[in-house]
């Protein structure tokens, strides 16, 4: 299925950051893209579905999966997907100096019931106790989820809710969601060959944004255009910065 199916097609995204290197900065830095993502969300009028959620004890984030829903979510979104840098003097840093992080986000359709039917029995599924911060349990009962896709090694978590089946069915919702992006990228490489121009899918390593606060300053690399004032971008004001991206990379 090609990109243009799925901007079509697709009324969810599942959306992860991940934090990169950086230690507990990184994982602050990945907070913040989260809050960006979902301010940015409310202003669309799209709505937003936690699925696992990895919080550090310091207020930062090591992983967040979360659903957005709505028009245009993947048409808007899709090439939010990479590397994003920080660069800032930590709260911590005593000696002033700029130090310089990462997270990476994924945005992934969310597929349909017909697009993905996951087998039963090429699932293994373990339950254990949901933790916090700093790895303490938040409570007594093993409703956490943990299922492997035996057939590709996947393995996908939920904890978020206090229940088995609502975790068991974010889980699905994310393992679903990867094994779609597998497809769509075996597509893309049957369709373009070695060609390497899928920036924000196929190369998610790629650092594609820098948030330069020192210099109050936003720079997207793929267009080589900045943008300034970071607290507001960062509070969730993006759409000067999706749509100038949107009508650069088709």
């Amino acid at each position: 299925m090609s990109d243009s199916a799925f901007k079509n097609e697709s009324k969810a995204v599942i959306v992860e950051i991940r934090a990169g290197a950086g230690g507990e900065e990184a994982a602050l830095f990945a907070n913040d893209l989260f809050r960006m993502y979902t301010n940015y969300a409310k202003s669309q009028g799209w709505t937003q579905k936690l699925l696992d959620s990895h919080p550090t004890s310091l207020g930062g984030i090591k992983q967040v999966i979360f659903e957005l829903k709505g028009e245009n979510t993947w048409d808007k979104l899709r090439h939010e997907a990479g590397v994003h840098r920080v660069q800032r003097i930590p709260k911590t840093e005593k000696g002033g100096r700029i130090h310089t992080s990462t997270a990476s986000v994924a945005i992934l359709p969310k597929p349909t019931k017909t697009e993905i039917k996951i087998k039963p029995e090429d699932l293994k599924i373990d339950y254990y106790r949901a933790s916090g911060p700093g790895g303490q349990y938040v409570n007594r009962r093993e409703t956490a989820v943990r299922i492997t896709h035996i057939p590709t090694g996947i393995v996908v978590t939920s904890q978020t809710e206090r229940n088995q089946l609502e975790n068991k069915e974010n889980a699905l919702s994310i393992l679903a969601a990867r094994l779609l992006e597998i497809e769509r990228k075996k597509t893309q490489e049957e369709l373009a060959g070695e060609r390497k121009t899928q920036i924000g899918s196929a190369d998610r390593a790629e650092k594609i944004r820098t948030y330069n606060f020192p210099q109050d300053r936003i720079t997207d690399h793929r267009i080589k255009k900045s943008w300034h004032d970071i607290d507001k971008i960062l509070d969730g004001k993006l759409d000067p910065i999706i749509k100038k991206i949107n009508k650069l990379l088709k």
